[in-house]
């Protein structure tokens, strides 16, 4: 009986320090990730003690009105409007905030301007943005693209 007891503790101590190294692989941003909308393939990595966001593909790289690739056009600084949306920095000083969860800022292409926002891992193949300004907030769920 004791040898049957002895076993089962050596097992579920086993399985218990399995399950952390599981949940943190589950817990890795890293992977490139769509949109919510479907529009644009995100890159997400581990920088510098946190996570960096860079955009890698759109749904539509090529400017209907120029015939050339997406530019970073509504970007306020006149420097910044020529360079390609593909390559584009989203996430700025996006450090850990919690398991899982990074805080930061995140750049919005759309209409040029930079938010306050967070980033959580809520499965294996979804990833919250959120954004606000002022209390004003918002989000989406990004999908893991393949594996």
């Amino acid at each position: 009986m004791a040898c049957r007891f002895a076993f089962f503790f050596a097992v579920f101590f086993a399985l218990s320090g399995a399950l952390p190294a599981r949940a943190q692989s589950a817990g890795d941003p890293s992977g490139i990730w769509l949109t919510q909308a479907g529009d644009a393939k995100v890159r997400v990595s581990k920088c510098g003690g946190g996570i960096c966001g860079v955009i890698v593909g759109l749904k539509d790289p090529i400017d209907p009105a120029t015939g050339k690739p997406q530019l970073d056009d509504k970007n306020p600084n006149p420097a910044l409007k020529r360079r390609p949306t593909i390559g584009l920095p989203l996430f700025s000083g996006m450090g850990a905030s919690g398991l899982n969860k990074w805080s930061g800022q995140i750049y919005n292409a759309d209409d040029g301007s930079s938010y306050a926002s967070s980033v959580s891992v809520t499965g294996p193949d979804t990833l919250r943005v959120e954004g606000c300004v002022g209390a004003l907030c918002g989000g989406e769920t990004w999908t893991r693209v393949g594996r």
